[in-house]
């Protein structure tokens, strides 16, 4: 069974100022089968929880991202708030897959993500197996219908290109994605950053090449080659309409995170990530983003629950 859960407030917690100068101060909860989100706000940013590693587990990984979502809810709160008074800040609760049934709470995202689309928010989801991704893109897309192209970005060490003949898990979902655009006859567009040799077996590149996935390995996803980034990047952005970002924590380097299923010290650092996100967001097309991977179970001092957290306020803050 796959259950749907509003926020309880009081999960909300950090430094009380009475001013909202922190997140928890600004958020609001609110139950959306239940309520339409606030139609006043100019701009809004609304938090959709995915709890579920079923995708993990069937990948063979170290499972623990179902409390992921949590533990980033818990660094976020206790972030300074630099919004608008008038931008709008909503915590819309957390589906959870309880009962393995993968597919399902993946058909219920998308359902959810249109539903967020269409009230005019910015949907961030947090993560969860990278099965998310899945769900999220289905979601944009019966939002937007065939008619735009939609642009994935993947900040990853790996492709998450493997076949689901055997069924989806958390190395699938771009697999899929493809899959399905060649059915309905749309473009898949696909760019991954941060790709690793020693995480990627020949046939995922091979994969990757036929799909003609656009790629930067790891070696040269740094600071030092900032202007072959910036290059392969707006080359992308201007060949799409919108761009839905995913960001599997277990890209960046285990110094960064160890909170994830599988961690390595080769991944990439923050910087150059925020740097390219900075790129996304100033191209005006970036639709939705989500964090995947979060594990905090093997995670230090929340070390990467802190990181996740991070990224989510720059976000928010630049758009």
């Amino acid at each position: 069974m796959n259950r749907y859960l509003e926020t309880n407030p009081e999960f909300w917690t950090g430094r009380k100022s009475g001013k909202k100068l922190y997140l928890h101060e600004k958020v609001q909860c609110i139950n959306i089968e239940r309520e339409s989100l606030p139609k006043k706000s100019k701009k809004s940013f609304t938090l959709l929880s995915y709890a579920c590693d079923e995708g993990v587990k069937r990948n063979q990984g170290r499972i623990g991202a179902f409390d992921g979502p949590e533990a980033i809810r818990k660094a976020l709160a206790k972030l300074p708030n630099h919004l608008k008074k008038s931008t709008s800040l909503i915590d819309a609760g957390t589906l959870e897959c309880i009962d393995g049934k993968l597919e399902n709470i993946q058909t219920h995202l998308a359902e959810k993500v249109v539903q967020l689309l269409q009230q005019g928010t910015f949907p961030i989801l947090l993560g969860g197996g990278h099965d998310i991704a899945y769900g999220h893109y289905n979601g944009i897309k019966n939002h937007l219908g065939k008619d735009k192209t939609i642009g994935v970005i993947n900040f990853d060490a790996h492709f998450d290109l493997r076949s689901n003949k055997t069924g989806n898990n958390s190395g699938t979902p771009f697999f899929q994605i493809a899959e399905n655009c060649k059915k309905d006859n749309s473009t898949f567009k696909y760019l991954c950053l941060g790709i690793r040799k020693d995480a990627n077996d020949k046939v995922l590149f091979k994969t990757a090449n036929d799909l003609g996935v656009t790629y930067i390995e790891n070696t040269k996803f740094k600071t030092h080659y900032a202007k072959l980034v910036v290059q392969v990047v707006l080359d992308f952005i201007r060949e799409v309409d919108c761009i839905y970002v995913t960001i599997d924590l277990d890209g960046f380097s285990s110094a960064y995170a160890s909170g994830v299923s599988a961690p390595s010290p080769m991944g990439f650092s923050p910087d150059i990530v925020l740097e390219t996100l900075q790129m996304i967001i100033d191209s005006k097309k970036l639709i939705s983003l989500d964090i995947a991977e979060m594990n905090p179970k093997y995670d230090r001092d929340h070390q990467t629950a802190k990181l996740a957290a991070s990224l989510i306020h720059f976000v928010m803050h630049q758009i």
